[in-house]
């Protein structure tokens, strides 16, 4: 089942949630608005590489069709809950669209969330701006924490080499 942002707010006080930095008024009925970091790496599809920028405060130009890999600002987890982080609709409404493969965050992590980017049409984005929203979910089970390659770090970061098509 999913929290609400009462429940969100509660367990964020209790520290049982780390959402760091923490803005109340980014709490919504069911999750809380997470902001871009300042990495971001930009697919270079000719030579197969990804290039590192910092975003500058006047923001930069995403160009349809190409893939970006952002960072939480926020460093988000629980050792309680699995999250949920998916893009926000007035974004997606604008042709920018997030978290479109890997959105399940699991129980026991806690870093800044590597985010992947896709915009459909030409969009400025900033350092700080609200990039989507967050849910936490209640396990039903035993918690069993599985070490997480990505969890260890706190910028963006794309998939090592030996992991892609790696059976799991």
């Amino acid at each position: 089942m999913i929290l609400t942002g009462e429940a969100i707010r509660r367990f964020i006080g209790r520290g049982e949630i780390v959402f760091s930095p923490y803005d109340r008024a980014g709490v919504n009925p069911n999750s809380i608005n997470y902001h871009l970091g300042r990495e971001l790496k930009i697919y270079d599809d000719a030579a197969g590489t990804w290039t590192g920028v910092e975003l500058p405060e006047d923001g930069f130009e995403l160009e349809p069709h190409r893939m970006y890999l952002g960072h939480t600002e926020e460093v988000i987890g629980s050792s309680l809950f699995a999250m949920r982080l998916i893009g926000c609709s007035s974004n997606g409404r604008r042709g920018l669209f997030l978290q479109l493969s890997a959105d399940l965050g699991h129980t026991t992590s806690c870093h800044r969330w590597t985010l992947e980017i896709v915009a459909a049409l030409p969009m400025r984005i900033y350092p700080g701006m609200v990039a989507g929203q967050v849910s936490f979910w209640h396990n039903t089970g035993i918690i069993q924490p599985t070490p997480a390659t990505y969890a260890l770090f706190n910028h963006a970061c794309e998939s090592q080499p030996p992991m892609i098509g790696a059976p799991s």
